[in-house]
């Protein structure tokens, strides 16, 4: 079974969990900006946390559905429609198992953030590369042949359910995880650098010249350091300091090295808020240590187990 692309949305592309454990070799990670939604929206549609879904941004894809599928939405809110073959239209909900006949998938703007992730029951099934289905757009491979999705493709799920479904069906429940917040701050455990806690003391805008491999921040700019530094291994997280004076923080397409100065790193618990700022938005950064980091970090997945232990009595 096949879905057919009828429109691609604005930057559509295959993610599920990341390209782990190629980095020594210069590989980037790539995945879902937020793994968790992603695995959420799976657990939804009865998939594996871990299967492919489509990473969708600002504007999502139509989609044709030749055959019965179940789906599932999770991450900012996005308006999804469904259009039946005699052409009357449903609103779709968001957090739950959604069945639908066939006929077409019309993701629309997403609100209040800017991305959500979209899983299908059996999820995509585009080849592994580097043990991941990912799309990593700076190297141009994984995913559907490395890039973002166009009008035409054909999208190949892997051993979906068969549902007998006249008309869409969504479940009276649905899951409600912890919303994007682009008031609260994002924390970030600083480096031993001079100028790691003026990071702190600054209000931020997102540059609209950001994407998935770092978001560039604006505002006043932190004085030169004296050029770039040895070359040293970066992360999804790393917060750094080019010349002009305005920070970038790396995302899941981030290199493997960097010779900028290093002035922290974005805790884990926060790193996927960043995927929902969009340009223009401010941001304030808040210093913590690394203890109440991984606090933090294990209250999130405290979270998220809780969600994936509903979702699953609610399967049975």
């Amino acid at each position: 079974m096949k879905l057919d692309v009828l429109a691609p949305g604005v930057l559509t592309t295959v993610q599920d969990h990341g390209r782990v454990g190629w980095r020594h070799l210069g590989v980037a990670l790539a995945g879902a900006l937020d793994t968790e939604a992603a695995a959420l929206a799976n657990r939804l549609a009865g998939n594996p946390g871990g299967a492919a879904v489509l990473e969708l941004t600002l504007h999502g894809p139509t989609l044709h559905l030749p055959k019965p599928i179940r789906i599932a939405i999770c991450g900012a809110a996005a308006l999804a429609h469904f259009e039946d073959e005699a052409g009357a239209r449903t609103l779709l909900g968001a957090g739950r198992p959604v069945d639908l006949p066939a006929g077409t998938l019309r993701l629309g703007p997403i609100r209040d953030g800017l991305r959500a992730w979209l899983a299908v029951a059996g999820g995509i099934d585009v080849p592994v590369v580097l043990g991941s289905r990912s799309t990593d757009l700076r190297g141009g491979f994984g995913g559907l042949q490395g890039r973002a999705l166009r009008r035409g493709d054909e999208l190949p799920l892997a051993n979906p359910p068969a549902l007998d479904c006249t008309t869409p069906h969504m479940t009276r429940w649905w899951v409600d995880p912890v919303e994007h917040d682009p008031d609260a701050p994002i924390r970030f455990v600083p480096s031993t650098h001079g100028l790691a806690m003026r990071l702190e003391g600054s209000n931020w805008r997102i540059s609209a010249h950001g994407n998935r491999q770092g978001l560039r921040l604006e505002g006043p700019a932190l004085p030169a350091t004296g050029g770039d530094v040895i070359s040293a291994a970066v992360a999804p997280g790393t917060l750094q300091l080019p010349p002009d004076g305005q920070p970038i923080v790396l995302l899941a397409d981030a290199q493997t090295v960097g010779g900028y100065p290093r002035l922290g790193y974005v805790i884990a618990a926060d790193l996927p808020r960043l995927a929902q700022f969009r340009p223009g938005a401010g941001l304030r950064l808040q210093a913590i240590d690394a203890l109440d980091a991984a606090a933090l970090l294990r209250a999130r997945r405290v979270l998220y187990a809780r969600l994936h232990h509903a979702v699953a009595d609610q399967h049975r």
